[in-house]
């Protein structure tokens, strides 16, 4: 199976970054390991015959897409983090000793997630996604600092914990799917042929289960308090993989799911199921913004946002819907990935020495003016301006919520507007901010590294080819995506 190459790759990369013994040696293999699985998404995603299964694995349009959006932002995390984790070690914050473990750490990351998206089984899916949260995890807390291992072990808690309801979940359906169709299975694309005879109130207690454990991956709320902290507080490489490739594996565990229920009948009670949490998820993470003093966090909360507009579409259920949803899935990806490595280096420019206190951040645009221009592209974009990908697909999940319900659809604009305001009323704030300089000294410059800059370059090129308009290869993917998922033909 071509998909393997991913695994292939990721082995020799491990391997090599284990043996080499230099940061340089380490961050190129690392950048080669990406470009490589870039290359491999490419191929899967308009060289082979889709769909293609062997064993527990299946490549189908909708993997193949997460799959590829994966390996974008991966790549431009490895280009950042050589030099941003270059800067770690000289300020003593990173151990030479630890390098192995970052990178390998990382690789480890880039070879579960891309693999992940594979897996036909969901027992396979799930061990898989949490292989991917233990991982992320110890990225967070490698930089060693106190409240870093704090918030990774609040992150696997939290994550962890309500993964088991989602195997309770998986439990209901592989029994409902013996009943059918005996040995039985817990294969996505087999329980799609078979779910039309499940009993709809065991079938909604199964999705019950598995939303938990899937939601609390993707941040929705109220399993939703381990995000910030850990986005915030892990390096910006990892802070970018995590709100722009992690998120998704736990959304694209409950569109599978989902898509498995709403074959069978009467289960049209789980689109009002999701809607209520995407409301609440949007409404929270617009109001953790407002009072929100930390940069990073703020970026956070608006991943929470990001998520529950994800869900609402979900919940909607149409073709139009999940077209949209995933465009927002691809857009808020690139975005967010932008906005991240960006606010890394600002966040790396005026660091406190102290954790507990504020970075003090003025003369952004002196200091930093490239990271500024692409911290304000990135706010930009996040809140849907008009030629950055996300201005499309919120726009029309929202039409397609007030088609729903027009209330429904008036009090979501209502907390994305909040939400909005909030993230441009802050990043406007500390980007304009100008030192005093009789009472504040001017911090020393941060240093740049070529590979950090080349990072955001390529994510905003990339943002602004899918946000003038949609590609028509695009359009025809995503069509084919929301076919398979057995919403009938194309847009």
């Amino acid at each position: 199976m071509i998909a393997g190459f991913y695994l292939i790759i990721g082995i020799i990369a491990v391997a090599l970054i284990m043996v080499l013994k230099t940061h340089n040696m380490k961050r190129v293999v690392l950048i080669c390991q990406a470009l490589a699985n870039l290359a491999v998404s490419g191929y899967l995603m308009f060289f082979v015959t889709i769909p293609e299964a062997t064993g527990f694995f299946r490549i189908d349009h909708l993997s193949a897409f997460e799959a590829g959006l994966s390996s974008v932002v991966f790549f431009a995390a490895s280009l950042y983090a050589g030099g941003y984790v270059r800067r770690l070690i000289e300020t003593g914050e990173l151990s030479p000793r630890s390098l192995g473990l970052f990178y390998g750490g990382f690789s480890i990351l880039m070879t579960v997630t891309s693999v992940v998206f594979f897996s036909d089984n969901l027992v396979l899916f799930w061990i898989l996604a949490e292989i991917t949260t233990v991982v992320s995890a110890m990225l967070v807390a490698s930089l060693s600092a106190r409240e870093n291992i704090d918030a990774a072990l609040k992150y696997i808690f939290i994550a962890s914990t309500a993964m088991l309801f989602a195997f309770i979940g998986l439990i209901f359906l592989f029994e409902m799917s013996r009943g059918v169709s005996a040995p039985g299975t817990l294969n996505w694309s087999e329980l799609m042929l078979i779910s039309g005879g499940f009993d709809p109130k065991i079938a909604l207690a199964a999705f019950f289960f598995v939303f938990i454990g899937f939601s609390a991956k993707s941040g929705i709320v109220p399993f939703h308090t381990w995000l910030p902290d850990a986005h915030s507080k892990a390096p910006s490489a990892v802070s970018a993989v995590l709100s722009g490739v992690l998120l998704n594996i736990g959304m694209y565990g409950i569109i599978r799911v989902y898509a498995i229920i709403r074959q069978v009948p009467g289960s049209e009670a789980g689109g009002l199921f999701l809607m209520a949490f995407g409301i609440l998820t949007v409404s929270v993470g617009a109001l953790m913004m407002l009072r929100q003093k930390n940069l990073k966090k703020l970026i956070a909360c608006s991943s929470i946002e990001n998520m529950g507009l994800i869900l609402i579409g979900i919940s909607i259920w149409t073709p139009l819907a999940i077209f949209w949803v995933m465009f927002q899935t691809l857009a808020h990806s690139l975005t967010k990935a932008e906005l991240f490595l960006s606010a890394g280096i600002i966040h790396r420019q005026y660091k406190s020495d102290n954790p507990d206190e504020e970075d003090q951040i003025c003369d952004a645009f002196e200091m930093q003016p490239f990271a500024s221009f692409c911290l304000v592209a990135g706010a930009l974009a996040i809140i849907g301006t008009p030629l950055f990908p996300v201005f499309l697909p919120k726009l029309f999940i929202l039409l397609e919520t007030v088609r729903f319900d027009l209330l429904t659809g008036v009090v979501i604009l209502i907390f994305i507007a909040i939400g909005s305001f909030a993230l441009l009323r802050f990043i406007w704030t500390v980007l304009s901010s100008r030192s005093e300089l009789d009472l504040i000294k001017k911090p020393v410059h941060y240093p740049v590294g070529r590979g950090m800059h080349i990072a955001l370059v390529f994510l905003l090129l990339t943002m602004i080819y899918f946000g003038i308009s949609v590609p028509g290869w695009f359009y025809d993917y995503l069509n084919m995506i929301v076919a398979e998922l057995g919403l009938g033909g194309a847009l």
